[in-house]
This record gives C-alpha cells, structure tokens and sequence, in this order.
C-alpha cells in the first residue's frame, strides 16, 4: 500500500484522510442519493465498501436490521473472494482469523458392514497454482465487519443507516429527471414496523435485501424455480467426538441414515455439521418449529456410526430446504427496452439467485455480484464510462448465476443419493468413487476462479489469446509472484490492482533490451505517454496519470540487471499535489519462484499487452505493437476527458 503521497501524516496509514465532503453530511437520512444500496448482507457491503472509495458519489446504506450481524449463516470464502478481499487490504486480517481448508476426507459405508462408516479417501481441497490465496473458513459476521471496517476508514467515513426498509420503488424513466427513482423506506424496530416512513431519491438503486427481496419485487422480477424437496439441518457446535477427521472438511454417505458435510471452523474447537433430513424418518424436524439441536445431533450420530458426537454448546442452527430459483434478469430494463434506456435498479445475491448452501458458493457469488457492478456505477457517475456499460451486469452475473444454479442442482443431488453398494451395476445410487472425482473435476468452480464472460463492450474476441495463454479473456487475472524492480521486493503481481476503479495494462516485455531502440514494450511505453494515448484521452486534467489507466511492466530481464532511471516516463509517472515518482511500476521475474513468462504461458519473443478491467478480469490481449487497437477498445467503453 502507498501513503503519505501529499504529504507526511501520523497516526495511522490505513485510516485515509476525509473528504470534505463528510463535514458537509447530514445528520440524518438524506433526502438525495447517487446510489442507495439496500440490505447490508454481503453483496450489499462489497457494493458500498467499493462505493467508499469515491466519497465524490454520495452512497446511502440502509438495512433493515438494528445493527451490524453478529451471528452469520455463510462461512466458505473461496479462494477467488478472499482475491477480491485483497484488493480492499483485507485478505491477510481474513485469512489470519480464518480457518484453512486443506485437504478433503470421504467417507462411505464400510462393504463389510454397511452400518459403520470408513475413510475411502482424502485429497487437496484447492489444486496447485490454482490461486496463490487459500480457501477458508470464517463467520459470514467477520466478513461484514472487514467491510464495515474498510467503510470507516475510507475517505468516504461510509456508515450504514439501521432500522429501514425499502418498502416501494418508482421509476421515472423519462431522460430529464435527475434522480429517477423514488424509494419509501419503512422504519423497523426488531421486527416490527413503527408506521413511520422516509422518502429517498437516487440516481441509482440497488437491491441486496435478500430472498424476500422488496426492491426485486417493485420492478416486476421474480424468482422462478423448484424446491428439490431435500431438507437439511446445519448447527454450529463446540462438542467431543471420536470421529477423527473432525478438523478436516468431510462428506460422508452412510449407506441408509442419510449424509452430512463437516465444515471445521475458526478456532480450533467450532465445527459445522450440515446434516441431511430423511423426508419420513425426519419429517418431523423439516418443521423449524418442531427442530432442536438435540434432535439434529441425534441424526447426526445415526449417520456417523461407529462414531459418536456429543454437543456441548451451540452457537447458531437451523433447517432449510434446498431450491434453485433465479431471475430471468438483474435490472429493471425490459429486454426489449435495452437499445434505449439504461438501468437504474439492479438486484443482486439472494434478491437475484437461490440455491443449496452445500457447494458454499452462496455468499461467494454474491459478493462476485456486486463486485462486478460497483466500479461500474462509478465509472458512469464520475462521467468517466458510457452509461451503456451497465447492460453488461446483468448480462455477465445472470449467466454465471445459472451456471452455478446448474452446478449446484447436479452436486446437491449426488450428495443426498444413497451410496451404491460395491458391484451394484443397477443405477440406483452414486458411486462414492465418481462423487470423489466429481468433487475433484468441479474444484476450479467451488474455488471461484471459473468464471469467465462472454465477449462484449468490454471484454474482447481473443484474436490474440495465444500470446498469453495463461490470461484468458473473460476471466480473472490470475497472480504470479515477481520481483518488483525498483525495491526488489517479492510481491504478487495482481496484488497492485485495487478496489479504486481503475483499468490495468499489464505489459510483458518482448526480449529486447527495454532501454533500447528495438524493444516493442518501450515503444509502447513511448505511445502511452503520447498526446495519443488512451491516456492523455481518458484521465480528466488534474487527476493522476494512472488514475483511470495504470501500467504495469514486466521485464525479462533479472531485477539487477535494469536501471530504474532509465525506465520509460509512463513507469515513473509524477504524482500527487508535490509530482512524487511512482517506483512501482515495473516488475521482473521473481529469481526464487517460476518465472511469471513461463506460469502463464506468455510469449517472449512478441510479448504482449494484458488489459484488466477494475473487477480484475482480464478484458483483452493485444501484441505490444497494436496502439491503435488498444486506443480503439478504450474508446468503446469509456468517455472523452474534459
């Protein structure tokens, strides 16, 4: 992280200096809004922290709880979140609290004697490379209070307001008004209704309140789908078993008592059990209000014998049933309607997409939502992005929330089937070996990092997708360690992309020398700090030169062997109210690790350039040379500087 760019400031670095703006506030609810988010769950916090980051949009928070979460139902975060969460300075707080999920254990019914249950096998939960960040463990709570905490100590002082609900939205979609929407807020006191009520009007409107969600249902969306008649019982518990792979994320199938997924928890002591409900046995416990823990535990030893497993304490419960429902689309714009108007009410996470909480990607794909839609509502409201750019969320998030409702539907349902008795050819259960090598083959999606968008105003054809085969366009700009030039410090290569809006260029060096006449990447460097460039284009007077574009280089060349001065301008770029330089532009193979060229499949003789979006999926691969290509696709998405 970079500070004490405009001047030396103690105290804390990571608290930023307010923006004058936030003496200005007032006390109270607004009466005015850019954006209102509703619902402070985690598409909801992931959306305002970003929304944070531009104390010049005036962003408006409001759920309808008296207060932050204290006790959360979600708790996988993928590897591909706990990336994201990096780019907000959080990963490392996340992943010290967290628990780390390592390996996998199975377990089914022991051929022998097919009432006891026994190990079949154990693999990695994450495959090599895959990220350089881990899956973990931690309370849905924790995740929220990271954020909350992001908000406050952003120049933007964001807090959310409690105790409200959005109770109706109007749309004025006539082209003059300039706050569209009108949202009634309710005021809430636990779970009552006071009769009070407030009124809000913002340019921009985004629904994160939920299942039940009040925004999704005022613009005409409903979720569509069916329940999959599969109930299931989930507690948090600290208790004493015998079982011995309590500390490891298991699936076990017991031949005809049911199933149950353990989730170990941060700690060291908390565990989740996720215990399957046989629809006659336990229909009883499929009414929330006949359940107990007692009797979820009680299921739980049926499944888990010869093993036993004695609840001391209970720290959260419930009972749910298993659906996949999801929206025919995310904002408010008719289809039909998409040529001539832009949304202004989208809906995101539970307000858009539901399904089982096995695959733990829930929560995941609910931030990757809003992740996915914040810089682009700030690119459009700082006047730097065509307002056309917002089709592209629901058209990107819709498609990956059917994926995912696809995935879940065929992992939800190998999990509750019974498990096939060794030699049983008749079709009639799931080979524990198959539902293994399913749980294997599926590992790229359950980590996050399978995501990848379709073509579009801004991601690119890759016609030139060979000169860096290990950054597909559509998908996330996968890390790789380097060493940067200036310091030698080992960093992460995708560790400088922040949560602030802004595009990277990753340019790979050919294998000239870049000091000379014959480098390509020199000469692209020459192009970018031209009155031509995307750029000088792009970056409104005044603002930092990499504030709208940042380039990166990296060389092939050895760290030592390459003089900082002797860099090109555009990767010493002047900064701040005092013009400091910025050292940290370029990069070079890290000596102790794999060379990044070769990690990702990047051609070192033509090099080649990697233009990232702010969500850090990488958005096109031109050759170094392809300037004009490059101004040409900068200029379909954002807008001319004033």
């Amino acid at each position: 992280m970079q500070f004490h760019l405009n001047g030396y400031r103690p105290g804390d670095p990571f608290v930023a200096e307010p923006h004058p703006s936030v003496a200005q506030r007032p006390a109270g609810l607004p009466d005015e809004a850019d954006v209102l988010v509703v619902g402070c769950g985690p598409a909801g916090l992931v959306l305002a922290a970003q929304l944070a980051n531009f104390p010049d949009i005036r962003t408006v928070v409001v759920d309808r709880r008296d207060g932050p979460l204290e006790v959360g139902q979600a708790d996988g975060v993928a590897c591909r979140t706990v990336e994201m969460f990096e780019a907000f300075g959080l990963a490392d707080r996340l992943v010290a609290e967290a628990y780390q999920v390592n390996e996998v254990s199975f377990w089914r019914p022991d051929p022998r004697d097919r009432t006891r249950i026994i190990r079949t096998g154990r693999v990695p939960d994450v495959e090599d490379d895959l990220s350089e960040m881990p899956h973990v463990i931690v309370n849905q709570a924790r995740m929220l209070a990271h954020l909350l905490d992001h908000m406050q100590r952003s120049a933007g002082r964001l807090r959310p307001f409690y105790g409200l609900q959005a109770d109706a939205v109007e749309i004025d979609t006539s082209a003059t008004a300039e706050y569209p929407v009108t949202v009634t807020l309710a005021h809430v006191e636990g779970s009552r209704e006071t009769g009070r009520t407030s009124t809000i009007r913002a340019r921009y409107v985004v629904g994160c309140d939920g299942a039940r969600s009040g925004v999704r249902t005022a613009i005409g969306r409903e979720l569509v789908g069916d329940p999959m008649n599969q109930s299931w019982g989930v507690m948090d518990v600290l208790a004493v078993t015998d079982f011995p792979d309590v500390r490891l994320k298991c699936a076990i199938h017991s031949a005809n008592q049911g199933n149950i997924l353990i989730i170990p928890r941060e700690g060291g002591h908390l565990v989740r059990f996720y215990i399957e409900l046989d629809n006659v046995r336990d229909e009883e416990l499929r009414d929330r209000r006949a359940a107990t823990p007692e009797k979820l535990a009680e299921v739980a030893n049926r499944i888990l014998h010869p093993y036993t497993v004695q609840v001391r304490d209970v720290g959260w419960w419930s009972v749910y049933e298993i659906g996949q429902r999801l929206c025919d689309k995310f904002d408010d714009v008719p289809e039909e309607e998409v040529p001539t108007r832009v949304p202004r009410v989208f809906i995101a996470g539970d307000a858009c997409h539901t399904h089982s909480a096995k695959a733990g990607q829930g929560m995941n794909v609910s931030m990757a939502d809003t992740w996915n839609l914040g810089w682009k509502l700030a690119a459009v409201l700082r006047g730097r992005a065509r307002p056309e750019l917002l089709h592209t969320y629901s058209a990107e998030r819709r498609q990956i929330a059917q994926q995912l409702i696809d995935f879940d539907r065929e992992f939800a349902a190998m999990f509750s089937a019974r498990p096939a008795e060794d030699g049983d050819d008749s079709g009639g259960g799931v080979d524990p070996a198959e539902f293994q090598r399913y749980f294997v083959t599926q590992g790229r999606f359950t980590a996050g990092v399978a995501t990848r968008y379709d073509p579009s105003m801004i991601t690119a054809e890759p016609a030139f997708a060979h000169l860096a085969a290990g950054f597909p366009i559509g998908m996330r700009f996968h890390s790789a360690p380097v060493v940067r030039l200036a310091d030698a410090k080992p960093v992460h290569l995708g560790h400088v992309a922040r949560a602030d809006g802004a595009w990277r260029l990753y340019a790979f060096a050919d294998r000239a020398d870049p000091t000379g006449g014959d480098s390509r990447l020199r000469r692209l460097c020459e192009f970018l700090a031209s009155g031509a460039s995307p750029i000088a284009r792009h970056t409104p007077s005044g603002d930092d030169p990499d504030s709208v574009i940042d380039v990166r280089a990296v060389f092939q060349q050895g760290h030592r062997d390459l003089a900082v001065d002797r860099m090109p301008a555009v990767l010493l770029p002047r900064k701040g109210r005092f013009g400091l330089v910025d050292y940290e532009k370029a990069f070079c193979p890290d000596p102790k690790a794999a060379d990044v060229f070769d990690l990702r499949g990047v051609d070192r003789e033509a090099g080649c350039v990697v233009v990232v979006r702010p969500d850090q999926h990488v958005a096109n691969v031109l050759p170094l040379h392809a300037h004009e290509a490059l101004a040409d696709f900068f200029a379909g998405i954002l807008l001319d500087a004033e």
